[in-house]
């Protein structure tokens, strides 16, 4: 009789917990695949997924079932960011940090730079490139040991001796060293493969190069090329063969041109981009992830004396205010856009101000959400679980005050966030 009792209980509890639902009463909906905002409907979550979407305000089945009142509010899916670096945030330190912060250090700081990018409405971002913190911070964030967003990462950026993302430029003769393919410094084809392999080994998503110089590495150019074409075929041959693909850091024009034909999938910032260039990028259906913020942030930051080192301060005022230029007439010229802040160059958290940006230089604000939603799902090759709120779905789910076509700026406001069906902002 005891037994029997217990069994009961424990199935009365299982059916509260595991059957209840949540009903999210949405004034207005952005339905991203269609982009048009339909009015008054009903979006019903169980456990980690969108189990219905229904017109109108329809009442729960159960007691045990949650409402959640967003009829005043605009809802869409959870954004993803394509470039963010999760693991460090840049500051007039970061080059001395460089020597003095442990891995356990980064770590740390890591968690809250997670954190403010989940509250902030970015349920899922493309990490590119940190110490390999990144890693087991993305693994932390899955396991529901930390908040932050899904991350897909691409651990340590592959970089050429001196190149934008050689880990020791700007160090004494003594720490210089002469690092290789495991630290991510590639000067061959037989580097090129050795390295993708390493970052697979050491459990990354994907793969990024730094295909031109870059404007805060302790180096002198921001745009030439610096990797050979070989070396990038044989990295995006070699990606692809492990399931991954492959985004290319590039402000050079000559950089671009190697790595579009090389076989990457995204070519990041892409400042001094040519016409030619962009008609490459359109036969080669290679996406642009403009980064403007970051453009914008470090031209910024360039006139705060001290705050960068003396070298990287004329790349920072000159790279910077092109990026929103080429970025508008690349998208009047057909090429795919996805979206990306490359938030960790500036405060994290503040990634919705691409949004502004890209619609001050002629995105329609619905194809700029379409850009952070399905398009960023597609290349994650998640479009059957993100960037949609649609039955079947993975529950992300956010919504900000006032309507984004309207009103852009309210990106940079979220109100309401859930995340794999669990609410972990409400207002």
């Amino acid at each position: 009789m005891k037994n029997n009792f217990f069994l009961i209980l424990i199935l009365l509890i299982s059916t509260i917990t595991f059957g209840q639902k949540t009903y999210l009463h949405c004034g207005k909906l952005i339905d991203t695949e269609k982009g048009i905002i339909v009015q008054q409907k009903t979006v019903i979550v169980k456990g980690n997924k969108i189990v219905d979407v229904l017109n109108g305000y329809v009442s729960p089945e159960n007691s045990n079932d949650q409402i959640i009142d967003l009829k005043t509010k605009v809802v869409m899916p959870g954004l993803i960011d394509m470039h963010v670096h999760i693991e460090s945030q840049h500051s007039p330190k970061s080059r001395v940090e460089k020597y003095i912060l442990n891995e356990a250090d980064r770590a740390y700081n890591s968690v809250s730079f997670a954190e403010v990018t989940l509250l902030s409405g970015f349920t899922t971002v493309r990490d590119l490139g940190g110490t390999g913190v990144n890693i087991s911070l993305a693994k932390a964030i899955k396991a529901g040991k930390i908040k932050g967003p899904r991350v897909f990462t691409a651990g340590k950026s592959l970089a050429t001796t001196g190149g934008h993302a050689d880990p020791t430029n700007g160090s004494s003769r003594e720490l210089i060293g002469n690092p290789g393919p495991k630290e991510g410094v590639v000067n061959s084809v037989e580097d090129a493969k050795k390295a993708v392999r390493q970052r697979y080994k050491n459990g990354a998503d994907c793969i990024k190069i730094t295909a031109t110089g870059g404007v805060l590495s302790v180096a002198k150019s921001g745009d030439n090329p610096q990797f050979t074409i070989e070396e990038v075929k044989a990295i995006c041959e070699t990606a692809k063969d492990y399931g991954m693909h492959v985004a290319a850091h590039a402000h050079g024009d000559e950089g671009m041109k190697r790595a579009i034909i090389g076989g990457v999938k995204t070519i990041e910032h892409g400042t001094y981009m040519s016409d030619a260039t962009m008609e490459l990028m359109k036969k080669y259906d290679v996406y642009l992830v403009p980064t403007i913020t970051a453009g914008k942030e470090v031209a910024e930051k360039a006139k705060v004396e001290g705050f960068y080192p003396e070298i990287v301060v004329p790349k920072a005022l000159t790279v910077g205010p092109q990026i929103q230029g080429t970025f508008g007439k690349a998208y009047k010229k057909g090429v795919k856009i996805a979206f990306g802040t490359d938030a960790g160059v500036f405060e994290h958290g503040k990634n919705g101000k691409e949004f502004g940006y890209m619609v001050e230089a002629g995105m329609p604000a619905m194809e700029a959400i379409q850009s952070a939603t399905i398009t960023n799902a597609a290349l994650l090759g998640m479009k059957e679980e993100l960037g949609q709120v649609k039955k079947g779905f993975l529950a992300d789910i956010i919504a900000v005050n006032d309507d984004p076509i309207q009103n852009i700026n309210t990106m940079e406001k979220v109100v309401f966030v859930m995340q794999n069906g669990k609410i972990v902002k409400e207002y």
